[in-house]
């Protein structure tokens, strides 16, 4: 009986998950729509940690070197 409880209970559960990553056919045009993107502007993103790793390269470390003041 309890075998029998676990095994409908892990089958309803493996259901769901594998149902719920599906996207039908017609939703896929809405979701490709540039208002669903995550980065609104990703040639500018892009460039800010271009130039945000260049000024990080150029002390050293991504962690302040010093004391726990915060300066450099």
């Amino acid at each position: 009986m309890f075998k029998r409880a676990v095994s409908v209970v892990s089958m309803a559960l493996a259901m769901q998950l594998l149902g719920g990553c599906a996207v039908a056919p017609w939703e896929r045009g809405t979701l490709a729509k540039p208002q669903m993107a995550l980065e609104s502007n990703p040639l500018q993103t892009e460039l800010r940690g271009h130039a945000y790793g260049a000024r990080e390269a150029a002390t050293g470390s991504s962690s302040g070197s010093g004391g726990g003041c915060g300066c450099y």
